[in-house]
């Protein structure tokens, strides 16, 4: 009888394995994929999630490997906007850490295995799950051959496809957006070193981040999903829209995507648990995805240990974790939206209405509030430094 078993190996089912076996209980990480997926995907790591990585004594490996993104620069077809420093963001962490996700994925796993060898088990693939009321059986195929573990608690952290979710028959409403974007890692070329850039164009923003290894992410918002796209077309796209060069044979990573929002009707259902992906979807522009994850993890931890514990009021604070929750996933989900909307076509009289919103937005006298928004320090409880929500 495991105490709690995880459905999920990625950021956050690892990190949240990570913060149960720090606590002495006997937790499992089953994970579908055999080995780490060589897609970059998600890179921006925000300061409330490295305030949250220091219980786990994880900061320093991140901050080894990544890249601190100290702010970013706005542009539109006249030249500079304005300018956002995220030095007000956190005294300890006044950047946002660039690192791609199969690489957060490896220090995090690496974490696991010094704190709990063995807890991470990959190639199992999720079948069945019942809520038997002290426990849940959860059957899983790895291999050919189907085993059935017990645990008194599970938690889905399997993506926005999650089999933990629809086994436990949890409403997961939402929809897709009307924008599309095409983005691609390709060696750094620019003269932006370690800046964000964001070119607002009349045919849509190009966004670009820089990336470990003197790379940077292009990111370019389309009308269609351009599924059959190349190298080339990202390129093209780029010097059309902003006049600069991409080496095109240099991809190392490319991917079209659309961008859909969706919330769990419960992140609390019996026994049975939802965080990150699994529970909440919400647009990836702006970076906040695996980082809401992460907050969902640290506010969930002491909850469970609660509950396991049989602590006076357990139940009633996992309730109160689930309302917290779905309440700032809603804010996340605002805020990526109007992210989004910043990135749109504009033209004429529409372009310097959205030029003039900017350039008051990153005046000095607003700039650090919206520093604080832009990398999710509303989701720090009480505005404390070393606090994650729920914690």
């Amino acid at each position: 009888m495991l105490d709690v078993l995880i459905v999920g190996g990625g950021p956050v089912g690892l990190f949240l394995g990570c913060l149960l076996a720090r606590r002495g209980l006997d937790v499992r990480v089953l994970e579908r994929r055999r080995a780490r997926s060589g897609h970059s995907r998600a890179v921006g790591i925000h300061p409330p999630a490295l305030h949250a990585f220091e219980e786990l004594g994880l900061v320093q490996p991140f901050l080894e490997a990544g890249v601190p993104i100290p702010g970013g620069v706005v542009l539109g077809p006249g030249g500079v906007i304005g300018e956002l420093s995220f030095h007000a963001a956190s005294p300890r962490y006044p950047f946002i850490l660039s690192l791609p996700q199969r690489e957060t994925e490896e220090v995090l796993e690496r974490r696991l295995a010094d704190l709990a060898p063995g807890t991470l088990r990959r190639g199992v693939e999720v079948r069945a799950l019942r809520d038997e009321g002290p426990h849940v059986s959860v059957t899983g195929r790895e291999g050919g051959r189907e085993q059935t573990l017990h645990a008194r608690l599970v938690v889905g952290a399997d993506g926005t496809r999650s089999t933990v979710r629809d086994l436990a028959g949890i409403a997961f409403p939402g929809g897709t957006y009307a924008d599309k974007y095409l983005m691609g890692d390709f060696p750094d070329t620019t003269a932006f070193g370690p800046l964000a850039a964001i070119c607002l164009t009349g045919e849509g923003v190009v966004e670009s981040f820089p990336l470990p290894g003197h790379r940077r992410r292009w990111v370019v918002r389309t009308e269609a999903l351009l599924d059959g796209a190349g190298a080339v077309d990202l390129a093209a796209l780029v010097r059309e829209r902003t006049g600069l060069h991409l080496p095109a044979g240099d991809c190392s990573m490319l991917s079209a995507f659309e961008v859909r929002h969706h919330l769990a009707r419960r992140m609390v259902a019996g026994r049975v648990l939802l965080v990150g992906d699994a529970a909440h979807e919400v647009s990836p522009i702006g970076g906040q995805g695996m980082n809401l994850g992460w907050l969902d993890a640290a506010a969930l931890a002491p909850r469970l240990e609660e509950v396991l514990s049989g602590a006076p009021g357990a139940r009633a604070a996992l309730l109160r974790y689930e309302r917290r929750r779905r309440r700032l996933a809603r804010l996340a989900t605002r805020q990526a939206e109007f992210n989004m909307a910043f990135g749109r076509p504009a033209g004429g009289a529409a372009r310097r209405v959205r030029e003039g919103v900017l350039r008051g937005l990153l005046a000095p006298p607003v700039q650090p509030l919206l520093a604080r928004a832009f990398t999710m320090r509303w989701g720090a409880a009480g505005g404390g430094e070393t606090r994650c929500p729920e914690s």
